[in-house]
């Protein structure tokens, strides 16, 4: 709930509609969840490229980048993790409302703040699709691109997810995609999913 008091929220005068015939289509969010080296950013990144190559408007928001600019003000406690995802949802949500295709690459381990952005979406009548990339833990300490789960087991990193922080696993994604499958079937199931949800 928002402090702000005195406050109106202003319509503007350009319609979803006017903004999609410019932007090659509907705008959506694709919210890839997954432990770190899961693979959302790599995939996210390629459904990125596809959608901009196929001349649909598309927007990449990671995580990690995330936390350098709007988010960098926030920790890795519970609550901050929490805020995290509220505030990315709130952007993603502007990017759809704009048309675009919010590609959203966040751990976002809770699912209390994955329930809450899927909400922020259907509030605003915009398309949003769950990917779960469902690699286990073990798998992902075996990638470990980062080096973050060598530095959580030797103790000299605190509340990583899949470590000594819990992941809720999604119950009902649009999409899980297996660690087996590869970038280029990931995106073809990404795609296809989009598609069904922006009908």
């Amino acid at each position: 709930m928002s402090k702000a008091t005195n406050i109106t929220w202003h319509e503007g005068d350009v319609s979803r509609e006017a903004r999609a015939g410019l932007t090659g289509g509907a705008g959506a969010t694709l919210w890839f969840t997954g432990l770190s080296g899961s693979g959302k950013s790599t995939v996210a990144t390629a459904v990125e490229r596809r959608l901009v190559a196929d001349g649909r408007g598309a927007y990449r928001l990671d995580g990690d980048n995330l936390r350098t600019g709007i988010n960098a003000d926030l920790g890795f406690s519970r609550d901050e993790r929490l805020e995290n995802c509220r505030r990315v949802a709130e952007v993603a949500r502007l990017f759809a409302d704009a048309s675009l295709v919010s590609v959203v690459a966040i751990i976002s381990p809770y699912a209390e703040s994955r329930e809450l952005a899927r909400r922020i979406h259907a509030e605003a009548g915009l398309p949003f699709v769950e990917v779960f990339m469902a690699t286990p833990a073990a798998e992902c300490a075996v990638r470990d691109p980062k080096g973050l789960y060598a530095k959580a087991s030797a103790g000299s990193l605190d509340s990583f997810t899949g470590i000594d922080d819990p992941y809720e696993v999604p119950e009902h994604p649009e999409l899980a995609i297996e660690p087996t499958t590869s970038v280029e079937g990931a995106v073809e199931l990404v795609l296809a999913a989009l598609a069904r949800a922006t009908v």
